[in-house]
């Protein structure tokens, strides 16, 4: 894996895509989703929410053979019994919530000005477990993933459309996520957009390396790697430990910023999730 993992990173030493650090997220979108349309122009835009299977046409067959009987199925019902199971005040999730938590979950993560942080999905169902007197569960997998999954599907077909608003403190965050994603780290020197951006469609052992456009659309996802569900914050430690660098906890402010920007770069792109991938 070492030898695999470095053959790429001297791959994505020869990539020329950079966003300018003074950029607006407006300007950073643009020129974020153009390289993809170019880098692999037989792919319909509104595909990459597909991730690496809208890429590879053998790899797409495998998949949808797959979704015939998707593996999170299960997942999705365990999350929606849960969502609708009273707390012991005899209130329900749906009380923390826009239109009772069905159809709201695309327009996470936003940025609260109130308290000046970026709010996942996933943190607002803690806080809701909180606020009314239950204990938060785990973010990574388990429970969480399973309503997560539920929200999200209430939401499929929704497009996405994640704001940064006009205040330093949201800039700042923005700015934290995207300097997250193009940092350097662990013991590989290797940053997100290295395999994401620069060697997307190449490949590591077997495996394509999925489009960073459109990977948050399909969160949480089943992985047959993992052998159940698991967030998308699971997965930012998963890719941290493979560079050999050591993750944030889930739900850090750092991981919230990188999936506040990395959801950014997902906007005008449809709200997929659950999904299942290796």
């Amino acid at each position: 894996m070492k030898k695999l993992l470095t053959a790429t990173l001297v791959l994505g030493l020869l990539g020329v895509f950079a966003l300018p650090a003074q950029a607006t997220p407006q300007e950073d979108l643009e020129k974020f989703q153009n390289y993809f349309y170019k880098k692999f122009p037989n792919t319909p835009k509104d595909d990459f929410i597909n991730g690496v299977y809208s890429i590879d046409a053998a790899s797409r067959e495998q998949w949808e053979s797959i979704e015939e009987f998707p593996p999170y199925e299960l997942s999705i019902e365990k999350g929606e019994k849960l969502f609708s199971t009273p707390f012991k005040n005899g209130k329900t999730y749906a009380s923390c919530f826009e239109n009772g938590g069905i159809g709201i979950a695309h327009r996470y993560p936003f940025f609260d000005t109130s308290s000046g942080e970026v709010i996942t999905l996933e943190l607002a169902i803690n806080r809701c477990r909180e606020a009314n007197g239950e204990k938060p569960l785990k973010y990574k997998k388990g429970a969480m993933a399973d309503i997560s999954a539920h929200m999200k599907y209430t939401s499929r077909g929704n497009t996405i459309n994640i704001v940064v608003p006009d205040d330093p403190r949201a800039q700042a965050a923005y700015e934290r996520g995207k300097k997250n994603f193009y940092a350097k780290r662990g013991q590989m020197n290797m940053a997100c957009a290295d395999c994401h951006i620069h060697n997307a469609g190449n490949k590591v052992r077997a495996d394509l390396l999925s489009p960073a456009l459109g990977q948050v659309t399909h969160f949480p996802v089943y992985r047959s790697k993992w052998g159940g569900m698991g967030t998308l914050h699971r997965r930012y430690g998963g890719c941290n430990k493979q560079v050999r660098a050591k993750p944030y906890k889930a739900q850090s402010p750092e991981y919230r910023a990188l999936e506040y920007f990395h959801t950014y770069m997902s906007n005008g792109l449809e709200s997929n999730g659950p999904g299942a991938r290796k």
